[in-house]
């Protein structure tokens, strides 16, 4: 299996589709308001026509590119181009400003290469003996999984919990529409053949993430960031080497494991290495002033989920962030479920995403140091150029996946959607979560209750159940509980 596995990565189809993904994603990530999920969603409709892997493949050469492009308008304009790449600003900008950015932009590809090496081992280790336990699963497992899913909505809401609440409830509720699975009524239909096979979540997706980005660089589209030095002296020093090696691993780590906590995402990775960093450090008082260790622990550790986000996706179809669940729908229109059938069905498939996600980081290294310059002046175009066309890539890929305007017009609804969402400061993605997760929950739900006659002691019936639903009781309401305890001790 290996030799096939090497065979089929090595082709060269694959390995220019790599390179093009990783190219593509650093030009997105890199220019600030273009985000990682964004630049996966416009690239998605490219790969319907592709086999599976060499699709795949593609998206996740954009995911890799993209988490590690947003430190470049971060260490060079103080504007993070992903959310990933907001803790590198810190220390990144203050290169730039004692004119060393060229010096930044080096430990953060070496840092962002150490890191999603470190995931890549993470996955090709971890995956395997998570998709043997997955395959214990039965509906209740499958249902209480689900829910577990669901209850991260806690976690990225944003600044209000109501709010993603009802995103996520908005999001569960669209995907009940369509042919009930278990009866085959049809259900919120209103007599639409178009609406007869569900409400399809590409268009959603490439709706909130892409399409509502591009009205908001409307309101900004003639104003324009400047570089404001030339890029030299990239290599790294001899003693940033040794800070390197001793703080990319350790980030690459934690960042590999809040990745497979679903829902975690690269920023929170990225501020979470960055604050143990800083923690552990001799000196924490010099972070913030432009120290390596500002650049390399949180461009470590955001490229460190990248690997990490693929573990629950893989193994049981959770997904670990936003692009996790866009490379769900990709799988779904390949034909193949992610989940731990995936893993005995499909093997050479997935251990070709292995090979293929270690080329990737192999790529970006190789791309960030000879091609800096270049993606610098990627920062240069005028968004008068590039709004327009993230507005044809947007339509195109709705239309491509049914060739149908209704989807069209679903994404065009849930870009508004998205739009004023992000006007009210409302979190887009427990809604993609809601619609991803919700048809997992509520068939799963119904099946338990049939296969137990009603009982509902059947979720309770097993170890693995009863670890989920403990999993599910941490997430909810730990949080709350270390805030009261937290409080309750100030007043004291």
């Amino acid at each position: 299996m290996l030799l096939t596995v090497i065979s089929d990565v090595f082709n060269f189809q694959i390995l220019l589709f790599i390179i093009i993904g990783v190219f593509t994603g650093i030009c997105i990530g890199s220019l600030p308001g273009l985000t990682a999920t964004m630049g996966v969603a416009l690239v998605l409709p490219l790969t319907f026509g592709m086999e599976a892997a060499p699709g795949i493949l593609l998206l996740i050469g954009v995911y890799v590119g993209a988490i590690y492009g947003g430190s470049i308008s971060a260490i060079l304009l103080r504007t993070p181009g992903t959310p990933a790449a907001a803790a590198t600003v810190l220390d990144g900008y203050e290169f730039s400003k004692r004119g060393e950015s060229g010096r930044a932009l080096g430990i953060s590809t070496i840092s962002s290469f150490i890191g999603g090496l470190v995931s890549v081992a993470a996955l090709w280790l971890i995956s395997p003996q998570l998709a043997k336990l997955a395959l214990k699963f039965s509906a209740p497992e499958f249902f209480l999984l689900a829910v577990f899913g669901l209850s991260i909505i806690s976690s990225i809401s944003g600044n209000s919990l109501a709010k993603g609440l009802l995103c996520g409830a908005l999001g569960i509720s669209l995907s009940f529409i369509g042919i009930d699975s278990i009866t085959g009524y049809p259900r919120f239909t209103f007599n639409d053949i178009n609406l007869l096979s569900g409400m399809s979540f590409i268009p959603v997706m490439i709706g909130l993430f892409a399409m509502s980005q591009a009205f908001t660089t409307i309101e900004n589209i003639f104003s324009a960031d400047q570089v404001a030095q030339k890029v030299s002296k990239v290599w790294p020093t001899k003693a940033d080497w040794k800070v390197i090696f001793k703080t990319a691993p350790v980030s690459g780590m934690i960042g590999t494991f809040i990745g497979i906590v679903p829902g975690a995402g690269a920023e929170i990775g990225a501020f979470v290495s960055y604050s143990q960093a800083k923690r552990f450090s001799k000196h924490p008082e010099l972070f913030g002033t432009g120290i390596p260790e500002g650049v390399a622990a949180p461009e470590a550790g955001n490229n460190g989920v990248t690997g990490g986000a693929l573990i629950p996706m893989l193994t049981m179809g959770v997904p670990g962030d936003a692009v996790a669940a866009i490379l769900i729908g990709a799988l779904t229109v390949q034909g193949l479920q992610p989940g731990p059938l995936l893993f005995t069905e499909h093997t050479t498939l997935v251990y070709s995403i292995f090979l293929g996600m270690f080329i990737a980081n192999c790529t970006m290294l190789i791309l960030g140091l000879s091609c800096l310059k270049l993606f610098v002046k990627v920062l240069s175009v005028p968004k008068t150029i590039l709004t327009p066309m993230i507005f044809i890539l947007c339509i195109v890929g709705s239309y491509a996946i049914n060739t149908s305007f209704f989807d069209v017009g679903v994404m065009l609804f849930f870009g508004i959607l998205g739009y004023f969402m992000q006007k009210a400061d409302i979190s887009v993605s427990p809604a993609v979560l809601g619609i991803i997760l919700g048809p997992m929950a509520e068939s799963n739900f119904r099946r338990a209750l049939l296969m137990s006659e009603g009982s509902y002691k059947i979720f309770f019936s097993s170890a693995i159940a009863i670890v989920f639903i403990a999993l599910i009781f941490f997430t909810l309401f730990v949080p709350y509980i270390t805030a009261f305890i937290k409080s309750r001790r100030k007043v004291a």
